[in-house]
């Protein structure tokens, strides 16, 4: 039988949002493949000791001879694999049963300089064949500065979001919304207290849903939170939520707000890092800066439409490739 290797960000992740992506790989890969057989693999957690690749094992060999080696999405490409837990759990001894590894609507991490032993592993282990799916300009850049191919499709959760799905995501505002906060570890922070009073003034009834395994402890530094209910902490509790729900969403979790757009709730996506900037400049969601959150509350009240800018001519060649390989 012929098989794939996966490799995922959900396992072994506190963020529930990789589980919102491996979903959406998953949803993507497995029609293009019909009969393989996918094997899971982390890329938070070392799949590998480096005994087991010296010793080359008839298994290892299985999975180093794989079809098609693909890597899900999410935040993977750091650019100093030497610092103390990268999100991709490579290194010099263990990289090699990846060897062609193909990324999907990956993204590199911040920073402008990598070293060169970061850059030495990602060149011999991810494909010189195929054209890598990046998921913005930034990502396509630091890919082709490795000698390899890329093409930015955009992240791979926004794949689905034609013209045609976004045209029946409402433009007005729900008597509901589902909110999410980014714990930061630190003392309560201002801005997201005046996350919370916004909505608290703007909608009928507010839930929370805390994808990272500390917010839900985080929420309850805050004020002006009674009445406001908070869904379990799970991916499946979020689905049923947003299936059965007439929600926006409003937040600072950026896979939380695609989630809901791919539920066709309207989505306010507040930006806290380079992330949600740089799919914002490409992909034009519907966001508000953390920096500026005056401009909140009459977003809120507004009226707007979901006009999400994929390139599907570039995600169809991306697929192209393998099923031209495939004949």
């Amino acid at each position: 039988m012929k098989n794939i290797l996966m490799l995922e960000p959900s396992i072994g992740s506190g963020n529930l949002g990789d589980q919102i992506i491996t979903e959406c790989v998953r949803k993507e890969i497995e029609p293009m493949f019909p009969g393989y057989y996918f094997f899971p693999f982390p890329t938070q957690l070392a799949s590998f000791h480096w005994y087991q690749v010296a010793r080359g094992s008839s298994v290892l060999k299985m999975y180093s001879n794989s079809d098609f080696k693909f890597v899900g999405g999410s935040n993977l490409m750091v650019k100093n694999l030497l610092t103390h837990y990268p999100q991709w759990n490579i290194n010099l001894f263990n990289y090699q049963p990846f060897k062609g590894s193909v990324l999907v609507g990956v993204g590199a991490g911040a920073g402008n300089k990598s070293n060169g032993y970061t850059r030495y592993i990602y060149r011999h282990m991810l494909s010189s064949v195929f054209f890598h799916s990046v998921r913005d300009e930034r990502s396509r850049e630091f890919v082709e500065s490795l000698g390899l191919k890329a093409i930015n499709t955009g992240c791979v959760t926004m794949w689905m979001l034609t013209p045609e799905f976004c045209a029946g995501i409402p433009s007005k505002k729900a008597e509901e919304v589902v909110f999410t906060l980014t714990a930061t570890g630190r003392e309560p922070d201002k801005r997201d207290q005046k996350i919370i009073d916004v909505l608290k003034n703007n909608y009928r009834k507010v839930w929370f849903w805390p994808q990272g395994y500390m917010d839900r402890d985080y929420i309850r530094n805050y004020e002006n939170i009674e009445g406001i209910e908070i869904l379990e902490a799970t991916k499946q509790a979020y689905d049923d939520f947003l299936t059965t729900h007439d929600t926006d969403y409003v937040g600072t979790r950026l896979h939380g707000g695609v989630y809901a757009m791919r539920h066709r709730r309207r989505a306010i996506i507040i930006a806290i890092d380079e992330r949600a900037r740089s799919i914002n400049e490409g992909n034009h969601l519907n966001c508000v800066d953390k920096e500026n959150l005056d401009a909140l509350e009459p977003m809120v009240q507004s009226e707007f439409k979901t006009e999400i800018k994929m390139d599907f001519d570039a995600i169809a060649r991306w697929k192209n490739q393998f099923i031209t390989k495939e004949k």
